[in-house]
């Protein structure tokens, strides 16, 4: 069993001032990782510093904050500011994001997506180890930046990576990898990639719940409205299920939701999301697990039998342990 096993904060039922006593818990479920997101709620950064007060001890990161809705300057002062708060217990996760983040809800330029990427990183690096910056990048340059506070102990960096070139440049320059929505059985394809040095982070999407049925009607819209996301899709025409997902994308461009919803096979959907009673869900975890994946960072979804904060501790390294016992 990997020594890792993380948490989504905040909580997909519940605010972030409602999170705090769930998130002090954590440590105490065994859990060792609590991750944020940054899409259209939170922002990346401001539940992390309040979960290096609230759970002590537990390793932080952002999964992941986009390279492209900030200034690299900012990015790294806020990097720095939280690695001030969780000395030598902050992993940065950074990455390319998409054009409907970057350009239609942020206003930015989703240009040169690698090469930003890359370029980030490659500043991030110099910054957050308290270097004065003066450089020209492929995709921006930076005239005399020094953090006026940098961190003891710089952030690890690990990149959002979902096909070969990205995956590369994580373990070739960056701490780790993190990618999302796949099988365990894709794990190892991705894991091929990254090399066995690399330490690899997945978001798993989970919902305790024996209702096969109402698990996939509910799965099927977060899936469809990630795997039409151009980067989603080139991700699982990589991974093999090009032919299989043509008809949710050919509905889906034509307009047709609910026929690009029902096209979305029952298979897909049973790969892509764990579901099950608690135990059925632990047993799946520990296959990513076991096919290559270092940390996994659970994300119960809303819609099972149980609730979420039941489900949080129902999924814990601790309720794991009795399964071995």
């Amino acid at each position: 069993m990997t020594r890792n096993w993380g948490m989504t904060i905040p909580f997909y039922d519940r605010s972030l001032a409602r999170s705090r006593e769930l998130i002090a818990e954590l440590p105490g479920l065994g859990y060792t990782d609590a991750w944020s997101a940054e899409v259209n709620g939170v922002d990346g950064f401001t539940p992390l510093a309040l979960a290096a007060e609230w759970a002590p001890g537990i390793r932080l990161g952002s999964a992941i904050v986009p390279v492209s809705t900030r200034g690299p300057g900012l990015l790294a002062m806020s990097a720095a500011t939280v690695a001030d708060l969780a000395p030598g217990r902050f992993v940065l996760g950074i990455g390319a994001s998409s054009p409907a983040i970057v350009e239609r809800w942020n206003a930015g330029s989703f240009t040169k997506p690698y090469a930003r990427t890359r370029d980030t990183l490659r500043f991030l690096k110099k910054a957050l180890a308290g270097e004065k910056v003066t450089e020209a990048y492929e995709t921006f340059e930076i005239k005399g930046f020094k953090l006026e506070r940098a961190p003891k102990t710089p952030p690890k960096i690990v990149l959002a990576a979902l096909r070969p070139r990205m995956l590369r440049l994580a373990a070739e320059e960056a701490d780790g990898a993190i990618t999302n929505w796949l099988s365990p059985a894709d794990v190892r394809k991705v894991r091929a990639e990254a090399g066995p040095g690399t330490e690899l982070i997945a978001r798993l999407f989970v919902c305790v719940s024996e209702d096969t049925d109402k698990v996939r009607e509910l799965a099927r819209w977060m899936l469809a409205s990630y795997l039409t996301v151009p980067v989603y899709a080139a991700f699982h025409d990589w991974l093999g299920r090009g032919e299989i997902l043509r008809p949710m994308h050919e509905a889906w461009a034509a307009g047709d939701r609910q026929a690009a919803l029902k096209a979305i096979p029952d298979e897909v959907v049973d790969d892509l999301i764990v579901h099950g009673d608690a135990a059925t869900c632990r047993a799946r975890i520990r296959e990513y697990v076991a096919n290559g994946l270092d940390t996994p960072i659970l994300a119960p979804i809303p819609g099972g039998e149980i609730p979420i904060d039941q489900a949080v501790r129902d999924l814990s390294p601790k309720a794991a342990e009795a399964d071995r016992a």
